[in-house]
């Protein structure tokens, strides 16, 4: 007979969705080993955390599937409990309960400390930086912010996430000195909008002077900006990353889209003659800058001559690096009341055309690079290859630099010399060189 009063729980942290729930999955585990708690992440146990999201409709029906995975194995005996927490909980808790009850609980994004009261565990505010890291050992978020105060119309984040609300200066140096003792060379940092940073805590845009503070901790090397918003982006930022070397020379601006009609009804707060009067001033300000940024197509009421000023505007302004995304209609938000218009073989067309235009720009851009040498961090081996990036390329996202494991050997979670010697459309090979 099995007596699970002798058997030692494990929780096993299941992450899906965007680099804010891997930070939000690693402040759990961080708390539940302080708890003494037996954890891991996306390995084996009896007890299981899915933390979802809830953003888009494939990314929707990623969590909804994973529950019903996991909650197939507890009916089976192969997992014992099941909680579910993140956005997709925050945002369908009560269809969720209603569709899948074999959940054991559902928590919403800001109910950390009843999920741990569930896993029989205390919530310790003590615990700054406390994190059980998931990445590379070399690199790390920093959540600096959450929630948004933005009005997007297609956008469900502040349903999920609630208003913007900044994280101190001093906390966050904290959290980034516990980072490097752990061996991190590299913050990644993060937020539903780094450029609102400090407007709800010191009344101004303070997104400079906490770049001031992270580059004084002794360790970080490296410290690469995600997630930026266009409209009042606080300039000074480009004078401290001209300043300061640890500051990468990389900014992720989501830009959705560019056609004036269509920014309108997006709720972007721009225009297309001021948002490329913005990216000219910042490769004015600092010319080795690399954009990355993210566009929508086949948003309601996107016409062909809409679309036609989008893919223009691509191949004029040569984007280092650049994803695309189809339109998803979501529940409540502004949008939903405009009619989904767009065909969904039109959306993926549309979006097909763009990544190829981009494709190009990008094997144009790489083949410049051929014969320079760039420093690089090694994040890991994969087959034949050690995989690192230049301070241009943000993990899982952006380009990779190839280095054959079976010619030469570098050391993970270290910065090599590369010098490059062969280039693809999103992929760099090189060699290490002293």
């Amino acid at each position: 007979m099995r007596t699970k009063t002798l058997k030692k729980n494990k929780i096993n942290v299941v992450t899906l969705g965007c680099s804010k729930n891997v930070y939000d999955s690693e402040v759990l585990m961080g708390q539940l080993k302080a708890n003494n708690k037996d954890v891991v992440h996306e390995e084996e146990g009896n007890i299981v955390v899915i933390n979802t999201c809830g953003f888009i409709a494939n990314a929707k029906e990623e969590s909804v599937n994973t529950i019903l995975e996991y909650v197939q194995k507890k009916e089976q005996g192969a997992v014992d409990k099941v909680f579910v927490t993140g956005c997709l909980s925050e945002r369908y808790k009560p269809d969720l309960q209603k569709e899948i009850p074999n959940v054991d609980e559902y928590f919403g994004t800001s109910e950390l400390p009843g999920l741990l009261k569930a896993l029989e565990a205390d919530y310790k505010h003590e615990l700054i930086g406390e994190r059980l890291t998931t990445t590379p050992k070399n690199y790390a978020y920093l959540k600096i912010a959450e929630g948004c105060d933005r009005p997007c119309s297609f956008c469900a984040i502040p349903l999920m996430r609630g208003k913007h609300k900044s994280k101190p200066i001093e906390y966050l140096v904290t959290e980034a000195e516990k980072l490097a003792a752990k061996g991190v060379k590299e913050l990644i940092l993060i937020a539903q909008d780094l450029t609102y940073y400090g407007l709800d805590i010191y009344k101004r845009r303070n997104l400079a002077e906490l770049l001031e503070a992270l580059v004084k901790v002794e360790g970080i090397e490296w410290i690469r900006l995600h997630y930026a918003f266009p409209a009042g982006f606080p300039m000074d930022v480009l004078d401290v990353m001209n300043r300061e070397p640890k500051v990468c020379n990389y900014l992720d601006i989501p830009l959705q889209h560019i056609s004036d009609r269509i920014l309108k009804s997006m709720r972007r707060g721009t225009t297309e003659a001021k948002t490329t009067k913005l990216l000219k001033e910042f490769r004015a300000a600092v010319p080795e800058m690399t954009i990355r940024t993210t566009l929508i197509v086949g948003y309601p009421g996107e016409t062909e001559e809409d679309f036609e000023i989008l893919k223009n505007w691509v191949i004029a302004m040569r984007f280092e690096r650049l994803g695309c995304f189809t339109y998803s209609h979501e529940e409540n938000t502004h949008a939903y009341t405009l009619v989904d218009d767009v065909p969904e073989e039109v959306k993926q067309e549309r979006a097909n055309i763009i990544m190829e235009i981009q494709s190009q720009i990008s094997w144009e851009l790489n083949q410049k690079k051929v014969g320079e040498t760039f420093r690089c961090i090694i994040d890991r081996k994969e087959g034949n290859y050690f995989i690192g990036r230049t301070e241009f390329d943000s993990p899982d996202v952006d380009n990779e630099v190839l280095i054959d494991a079976t010619k030469h050997y570098v050391k993970q979670g270290e910065f090599v010399n590369v010098k490059i010697i062969e280039a693809a459309d999103f992929d760099l090979y090189g060699e290490p060189v002293s």
